[in-house]
């Protein structure tokens, strides 16, 4: 016995054409309004910063200016380490820890348990840097700045801050491995690790 054949059903055969696969001449009426939604939908590229050169920041170079966040501060205390001193043990360059108001801030708010950091962070050896914007979230404030000027390495040991400003091109970040510091994005640094 031979096996019959079996012949496809009308609605199936329908189902299976698609609209897009139609020719050019029967579609017309969708692709107007395609177009209309096309034109609506305007995307806003930012401009590439005049700092960068590909991915290689230009501006910066030493002596190098450090934004320093609250945690650096504290994790920098635990395991022991001086902030100017280590920092120009990782780049080999005179360096300029740079703590904004809103660090100040959130290091007032942690009470007393915090105020060695405090006072580290009030040395006369660290540039105070004022804000101009409202409340005193720190990382947004880090973010804001780096992103505006690029002439700053950001010193971080927080995963959400550190995952943020790796979607900011050109801007590298420093943060603490087996009790010294190391400098991630800035491949021409000592403290950079060593691929290979």
């Amino acid at each position: 016995m031979g096996r019959q054949k079996k012949t496809r059903k009308f609605a199936e055969v329908k189902r299976m054409i698609d609209k897009k696969k139609l020719p050019a001449g029967k579609n017309d009426g969708n692709k107007k309004k395609e177009g209309k939604a096309v034109e609506q939908a305007v995307r806003h590229v930012e401009k590439a910063s005049s700092a960068l050169y590909f991915k290689y920041n230009t501006q910066l170079g030493p002596p190098y200016n450090v934004l320093v966040d609250t945690n650096f501060i504290n994790f920098s205390i635990q395991n022991k380490l001086d902030l100017a001193k280590a920092m120009m043990d990782c780049l080999y360059a005179k360096c300029t820890p740079c703590i904004t108001d809103c660090v100040i801030g959130e290091l007032e708010k942690l009470g007393g348990k915090y105020r060695l950091a405090l006072r580290i962070a009030k040395d006369d050896r660290f540039k105070r840097l004022t804000c101009t914007h409202k409340g005193t979230y720190a990382d947004d404030c880090l973010v804001q700045r780096v992103s505006e000027h690029k002439c700053y390495i950001v010193a971080t040991c927080d995963r959400d801050l550190k995952r943020r400003i790796r979607k900011i091109p050109g801007v590298p970040i420093m943060y603490i491995t087996q009790r010294k510091y190391s400098i991630e994005r800035m491949p021409d640094a000592f403290g950079a690790p060593k691929n290979g």
